[in-house]
């Protein structure tokens, strides 16, 4: 036996773990008890390395397999076990509801599905809900997939046919999963199995091209040989199965499978619940009494653990929980008490490996390992042969194995951290390619929507429409010239409003109006002034704003400030002992906030990220780095409730080391509060969380050297500027989840230290919002299926006069719940004890005010419930929201509007915005929504506001950031815009109609042909150029535009033409190119003549050329209003077809 065998492997090596082997062996059933759910996931582990055999952990809820899935995966990668987990979940969705269940949790299924039917038997952890839910039989699925590889012969409309009888829906882009697109030779599609969409490109019927693509940018990832397409769902096949032979997860098991019931009693409970939810005769699940008759006709193995010794069990392996040794119930706050607990707990460590136990330590990261041995030394037991066994890895909780003498330790013992187990993010593997937050797409206009133009002003967008060809006749209007129709002012009121017809090729000049006020703007009229002077307004405001901006940025960076040292090794471990990945952004932000206190000036950096997307973590960083240096931290929060949560996350994040963290807020005495504020005086205290309290003039600090404030927009007038006085003296880091768009962000950076965090929390679900009336069915039914899933229910009631009532309504409606009551006019010692039970879980649904707005965070929380939504304004319904979806488990809002609400139209407009902007960090989008963009309001002022109104937010950035760059002195790179006329192409198909004009056949004279050397070109530049022959163009007419049969949604075709015209470098364009190879196929001689044509006005703005035109054989470039001419005449072109012509050109451009 190996060493690692003998270090992870110990229950073999016992009598008791030889009798459950040779029971296992026998098959059937067999009871085992004794054995702590700290165990399970190890025993399966055990089991599976020694039998080689697939093993099926059965838990009784979701709470249960989550936990039991990470241990799992921990102890299979350390005892080296070739065996994949996977995680078989419910559809989360009740029997009765006319709903899918979502992607991911298909997506899970299928997956070991697929993995039952491979070669190496899985270990697999499944629910009793999942184990009862049909799916489709072994034969259906082998039948329903498919596996292509490179040069396989197929026609790509029959695969269409095929992937569309398996349950994929045709999109015009595919973005999620179960989705297919087909364009020209290529389909995408995405599998419910794959870690990333398919690109699969045709050659006639040949296979030439397989590839992962990102959903996001639809660009290419890599190359792959084959790939495999499973079914493209499961209830929606089920339902139209002739025979359903109601199979479950049973039938995918091989006869020698192995079934460990986990807590057997608990699983019977909820196999009897979910009974009762069952509509008698469903067809999509089977009765677990059915399903265990099943498991005794087969004879297979099933192993009951119970918890607790029982005599009438048919085996007992020990195996322990540690909770004797070291309780995690409570977890005291005062530092030395910790302190005292944790040097007991290492002493008890010590007295185990003194007995000859094997001590095995499980820490998550190497962060925390070095930490580990750091204290093992620290408290005197690092003796010669004192060495502590460790390895990295998460385990939810260790255990005592005594009759192996093998003890097994987790981080939770060590660090006493988790009051509560945090379920951690698993990585997804396409998790990156989340759409950045911020990212507004300023092209995605409806109809009737306002929009602005660069030249014309705003007007109303009425959609698109194909412009019949000039001469064309009736019923040829489809190869007409496509265009954008946007509405004006009725200048006349006799005629109806004129409008404008932007051809798609110029649609980079409209984008989205989007202004900063509830008051709809006026329409501009076409060829009037007015525009013009409003631009030129809105030009001197933005200066002035600029300018204040850049003065304040100039009297901070004149001052003296602390400059922090470098990163001390314990930062590094206790950045490395953070137990989420890190997204890009995140990472970003921490960097720059620290580089920032290195600085000898004051820092003043503003953090923005969406609700719940890590910027707490970034406080927690330059805090810890702050105490570090030994300056104390002052974190300012707006509410009490908000207060205590980041109390306990900061204290809990700081466990490990000696820092003293406190709390000054009404939910401490005044007899406490009194002994914080001597304590903080006297330096004692390192990190104090408050509210309003800590700006009071009693509260002094014997060292202050970093102001966190959160929620800043939430602080009055008098305590902003408490803060401005602060921010000359002492490094300030603002924490606002107030959306700023990209494009604002952009504008302001130059003026201001941003960071923005824009992407979501990797395994994060949208929230899936449902508006309806007020419903008490719907209510039971939303608050039953969180508590299915073992989950808890935030239910809104905005009124304290009638919050008891709805508590005994509520108490009818699910009696089973337990129900707590939380508002702002409770004592202060009530509501703690109430927020308190809700955070740890011993309550199942909070029934408060809006008290829980202000950044509370319960991961467990995944439903919110808000009674008379019609009562709140957009911005704060999304705040709401943002409550819950915290974890990758689908989230619920449910918004209830009384019936008689119906005749509100701003609720309701204001509801179905809501329901538009359900993806994660659309908080900007909802903002715009609302026409109020809260983060234009509280970092511009409202003076400001009036021009994003009058000019449109996009055209506003514009301007501000222009402003910003030249004020700072550096050059502003104009938009490229250099006229183009090539009498030789057909910029739409209208002009493709024309005649061809064709060489001349006659013979001419041959004139002596001249070459000159490159270099030695000589250009020469003259107002007027007068030439006697006319000539006739000689070369043939081509396309150059984008072609209705190569890209085909009117969306995707202004995103193109917008790219081209805002491409301001080769590159952009080189890497144009290659995305629209990638995504559309092989490039159309007109695509091809269009992208030379874009890179030909690239080469020209650099060389200070406004015009290209080719008439007649002759090259016309126009500079500083002269034309270039080459000995005294325009450059002839002798190439008699378009693409050759074009290069001709670009060759004579570059010689310039």
């Amino acid at each position: 036996m190996s060493g690692r065998d003998k270090l992870f492997n110990q229950i073999s090596t016992t009598p008791s773990g030889h009798a459950l082997w040779e029971a296992v062996a026998a098959g059937g059933a067999v009871s085992c008890a004794g054995v702590d759910a700290a165990g399970w996931a190890h025993l399966a582990a055990e089991l599976r390395a020694r039998t080689g055999r697939t093993v099926v952990l059965v838990v009784a809820n979701l709470k249960f397999q989550e936990t039991l899935q990470q241990d799992l995966e921990t102890w299979l990668r350390l005892m080296e076990v070739d065996a994949p987990a996977r995680f078989f979940p419910d559809w989360e969705v009740l029997p009765h509801e006319n709903k899918l269940p979502h992607a991911d949790a298909i997506s899970e299924r299928l997956e070991t599905l697929q993995t039952l039917a491979g070669e190496a038997p899985p270990v697999i952890t499944a629910t009793v809900a999942s184990l009862m839910q049909c799916t489709l039989p072994p034969s259906e699925i082998a039948h329903r997939t498919r596996t292509l590889r490179l040069g396989e012969r197929l026609d790509p409309l029959d695969f269409i046919e095929w992937l569309e009888a398996q349950g994929y829906e045709p999109e015009a882009q595919v973005t999620a999963r179960g989705e297919i697109s087909l364009r020209g030779g290529i389909v995408d599609v995405f599998p419910f199995t794959t870690p990333w969409p398919v690109r699969c490109e045709f050659f006639g019927n040949e296979l030439e091209s397989l590839r992962y693509f990102n959903p996001l940018s639809q660009v290419s990832r890599e190359k792959i040989d084959s790939a495999t397409f499973a079914p493209g769902g499961e209830m929606g096949l089920l339902r139209h199965l002739k025979d359903n032979p109601r199979a479950t997860l049973l039938d995918h098991l091989s006869d020698d499978a192995i079934l460990l019931f986990c807590n057997s009693d608990a699983i019977t409970e909820a196999a009897a619940e979910k009974v009762m939810e069952i509509p008698p005769g469903d067809a999509f699940h089977v009765e677990w009494t059915t399903l265990l008759a099943r498991m005794d006709d087969r004879n297979l193995s099933c192993v009951e653990l119970h918890e607790l010794a029982d005599e009438r069990a048919d085996l007992t392996l020990e195996i322990h929980s540690l909770e004797a040794f070291r309780s995690m119930e409570r977890r005291a706050v005062e530092p030395q008490v910790v302190e005292a607990q944790r040097r007991e707990f290492f002493a008890q460590l010590h007295r185990w490996r003194r007995q000859d136990h094997s001590v095995v330590v499980l820490c998550n990261n190497e962060g925390e390992q070095q930490r580990l041995e750091e204290l093992w030394r620290e408290y005197g037991f690092a003796g010669e042969d004192e060495a502590l066994e460790i390895a990295q890895g998460a385990l939810s909780r260790g255990f005592l194995f005594p009759a192996g003498k093998w003890v097994v330790v987790s981080d939770a013992e060590i660090f006493g951290r988790y009051k509560v187990q945090r379920p951690r993010r698993l990585k997804s593997r396409h998790g990156s390619a989340m759409r950045s937050a911020f990212d507004i797409n300023f092209t995605e206009m409806e109809e009737g929507d306002f929009v602005v133009h660069v030249q014309h002003g705003i007007g109303r967008f009425q959609g698109m429409k194909v412009l019949p060809l000039s001469g064309a006749r009736e019923g040829e209007a489809e190869n007409g010239h496509e265009c954008l129709v946007i509405e004006y002012a009725a200048t006349d009121p006799d005629n109806p409003p004129p409008k404008l017809y932007v051809p798609v090729s110029e649609a980079h000049l409209v984008s989205k109006y989007v202004g900063a006020g509830k008051a709809t703007p006026s329409l501009n009229a076409l060829g009037g002034k007015r525009w013009i002077k409003t631009k030129e307004k809105a030009e001197r405001a933005v200066q002035d704003l600029a300018a204040e901006m850049l003065r304040i940025q100039a009297v901070r960076e004149s001052e003296e400030g602390f400059g922090f040292p470098e990163d001390t090794a314990w930062q590094r471990e206790f950045e490395a002992a953070f137990i989420y990945e890190e997204t890009p952004d995140q990472e970003k932000s921490i960097n720059d906030s620290k580089g920032d206190m290195q600085r000898p000036k004051p820092m003043d950096r503003l953090i923005c990220g969406d609700v719940g997307f890590g910027k707490t973590e970034v406080a927690i960083r330059t805090a810890f780095k702050a105490v570090m240096a030994g300056k104390q931290v002052a974190v300012l929060v707006p509410t009490t409730v908000l207060a205590q949560q980041h109390f306990l996350t900061f204290a809990e994040r700081m466990a490990d080391y000696p820092v003293r963290v406190d709390l000054l807020s009404r939910f401490r005495s005044k007899k406490q509060q009194r002994k914080t504020v001597e304590a903080m005086a006297a330096g004692a205290v390192d990190v104090v969380v408050g509210t309003h309290r800590l700006v009071q003039p009693d509260v002094k600090f014997k060292d202050l050297g970093l102001v966190v404030i959160d929620e800043e927009q939430r602080f009055g007038v008098a305590h902003k500027e408490r803060f401005k006085q602060l921010r000359t003296h002492v490094d300030v880091l603002t924490l606002s989840a107030t959306p700023i768009p990209r494009t604002l962000y952009l504008a302001l950076t130059g003026a201001r230290d941003m960071s923005t965090i824009e992407t979501a929390p990797q395994d994060r679900l949208p929230v899936e919002t449902i508006v309806a009336d007020y419903n008490e069915q719907l209510i039971q039914r939303a608050i039953r299926r969180e508590l299915h899933r073992g989950g808890q229910v935030f239910f809104l009631h905005n009124r304290v006069g009638t919050i008891y009532t709805m508590e005994q309504k509520l108490r009818a409606i699910v009696p089973e719940a337990n129900i707590l009551v939380g508002h702002g006019q409770m004592k202060s010692d009530e509501l703690e004890k109430v927020m308190t039970a809700f955070i740890n879980g011993e309550a199942d649904v909070l029934l408060s005010t809006t008290i829980i707005e202000s950044g509370i965070d319960i991961p467990n929380a995944n439903t919110i419930i808000i009674d008379r939504a019609d009562r709140f304004g957009l911005s704060d319904l999304y705040q709401l929201r943002g409550r819950v979806g915290r974890y990758k488990h689908q989230a619920y809002a449910y918004i209830l509007l009384p019936r008689h609400a119906a005749l509100l139209a701003d609720a309701r407009k204001r509801i179905s915005a809501i329901k538009q902007y359900s993806s994660l960090g659309s908080g900007f989008k909802i903002a715009m929504r609302d026409l109020e963009i809260r983060g234009a309001g509280n970092l511009l002022g409202s003076e400001q506001s009036g021009h994003i109104t009058a000019v449109g937010f996009e055209m506003y950035c514009q301007l501000l950031k222009q402003s910003v760059a030249r004020l700072k002195g550096e050059k502003v790179k104009p938009r490229i815009d250099v006229e183009t006329r090539f009498d030789f192409l057909a910029l739409s198909p209208e002009q493709n109609t024309g005649p061809k004009f064709k060489p001349t056949a006659q013979p001419r004279k041959k004139s002596p042909e001249i070459t000159v050397p490159r270099e030695e070109w000589e250009w020469n530049e003259y107002d007027e150029v007068v030439e006697r022959a006319e000539e006739e163009n000689t070369c043939l007419i081509a396309p150059a535009y984008i072609p209705l049969d190569y890209i085909n949604p009117p969306r995707q075709r202004i995103d193109v033409y917008r790219r081209l015209a805002q491409a301001d470098s080769r590159e952009a364009l080189k890497a144009l190119r290659e995305e629209l190879r990638d995504r559309f196929g092989p490039l159309p001689e007109a695509m091809e003549h269009l992208l030379i044509v874009s890179e030909l006005k690239v080469i020209a703005a650099g060389k200070a050329i406004t015009s290209i035109m080719c008439d007649n054989n002759r090259l016309k470039l126009l500079r500083n209003d002269e034309f270039i001419s080459l000995a005294g005449k325009f450059p002839r072109l002798k190439k008699k077809t378009a693409g050759p012509r074009l290069r001709e050109v670009k060759k004579l451009l570059l010689a310039l």
